[in-house]
């Protein structure tokens, strides 16, 4: 029917550059697929959920993906992916995970800084609401474990986040579905944004580190010079 109707092969088809790639990759791997990126989301941003879930709920639409099983294994992949960072969190404590974790690529201290002082300001609320704030979403995982914030309310605060933030996007690309142009035009602007947020990670990512390391060299030349 699909075939019929607009010509295409594939729900797939016509979606190019990397939403075209995360696509097809969605599509092979289906529902587990998205909860595997959803997981890999949370602790090392690869592809962001916005490109993921919209693309999935399109699929869905199409027939390709159960809807429900979507937004299943998305919530459980945020919430597995949560909870590593929770753990650490508690294992390490802040400063060494911290530490630890601005070494991975296009993360940088002051990403996890800021979720931290998230937590202090919003405490058990920003698990909640940070779940749908980009940048903090991902990272705000780790100072509630640091704080050791009650298991049970972490999880509670953590799949009522995710699973709201997962079903609004999941829905917008359901609803899309129904229009196929508009879906290509879609496709274009989201390949754009994040080759544009891409860029932008990585320029932030080498001024703030180059700038660090200039303040700890002199830190380090006022030190020896004190002495």
């Amino acid at each position: 029917m699909w075939t019929i109707l607009t010509g295409a092969a594939s729900p797939t088809e016509g979606l190019t550059g990397i939403v075209g790639s995360a696509a097809r990759a969605i599509d092979t791997l289906g529902e587990w697929g998205v909860g595997g990126f959803t997981l890999a989301e949370t602790v090392v941003p690869p592809i962001p959920s916005e490109v993921i879930l919209p693309l999935a709920g399109y699929l869905a639409k199409q027939g390709s993906l159960n809807l429900f099983l979507v937004f299943a294994t998305s919530t459980l992949g945020a919430y597995l992916g949560a909870l590593f960072l929770y753990w650490l969190g508690a294992k390490l404590g802040l400063e060494r995970s911290i530490r630890w974790l601005s070494k991975l690529p296009l993360v940088d201290r002051e990403d996890f800084e800021h979720a931290a002082g998230w937590f202090r300001r919003h405490g058990r609320s920003s698990i909640f609401f940070g779940r749908l704030l980009p940048g903090v979403r991902s990272l705000i995982s780790l100072p509630a474990g640091a704080a050791a914030m009650p298991f049970a309310t972490f999880t509670l605060f953590t799949l009522a986040g995710s699973g709201l933030w997962n079903g609004a996007l999941i829905g917008l690309g359901y609803l899309l579905g129904t229009q196929y142009r508009l879906i290509e035009e879609y496709s274009r602007f989201l390949n754009y944004a994040v080759y544009a947020g891409l860029a932008i990670a990585v320029v932030l990512l080498v001024v703030r580190r180059t700038r660090r390391a200039k303040t700890d060299r002199a830190g380090a030349g006022s030190s020896k010079t004190s002495r």
